[in-house]
């Protein structure tokens, strides 16, 4: 048991891999798209994520902005035996809806959002030889459309994913207590 921790660690830290020239949401509001978020699918060529995935529930993901327009981004991540929470900072860049991690070579775009139930992200970390890519659906509710789920389907190719590399996340309220 104490095995699978760290493997689920490391596959939520290959989801949390970020961006190439990606388009982000026309018009970004930040303050409309703080706030909790339910993480519903994702697809990445991360092979850790790739060998976990089927193991994995959803996680619950908290956006705020900082003063200076920086996103800090808490997650708690449900694993078999507790609540994993994971702390992120990303700096804001010129563009809106563009946010970059430095250190990591991690850049994080919001695709497309309607900021009241959905979001699409895109993530890609440079490092190593071959870029993490990864899309993350985010939801406002732990529900998922079909319709949602085709619009992320739809994106997929076009980052150089395959859809054999999604994982549809169960919901999962084991950890809703560790929000904070």
């Amino acid at each position: 048991m104490t095995a699978v921790l760290p493997s689920l660690a490391l596959a939520l830290l290959c989801l949390l891999r970020a961006g190439a020239e990606v388009s982000v949401q026309p018009g970004f509001d930040a303050e409309k798209f703080a706030g909790t978020w339910h993480l519903a699918a994702a697809v990445s060529n991360c092979s850790v994520f790739l060998k976990m995935k089927d193991g994995m529930k959803s996680s619950i993901i908290t956006i705020s902005f900082m003063p200076e327009g920086n996103l800090a981004m808490k997650l708690v991540w449900p694993l078999p035996d507790k609540c994993q929470t994971f702390e992120l900072l990303f700096q804001r860049s010129g563009q809106a809806g563009h946010y970059m991690a430095p250190q990591e070579k991690r850049d994080l775009h919001v695709v497309e959002t309607d900021y009241s139930h959905y979001a699409i992200v895109h993530q890609l970390q440079q490092s190593g030889q071959e870029p993490s890519i990864a899309l993350q659906l985010l939801t406002r509710e732990q529900d998922v459309s079909p319709q949602l789920l085709q619009k992320l389907e739809e994106l997929i190719p076009t980052v150089g994913l395959t859809k054999d590399m999604l994982a549809v996340l169960p919901k999962s309220d084991q950890c809703s207590k560790d929000i904070s």
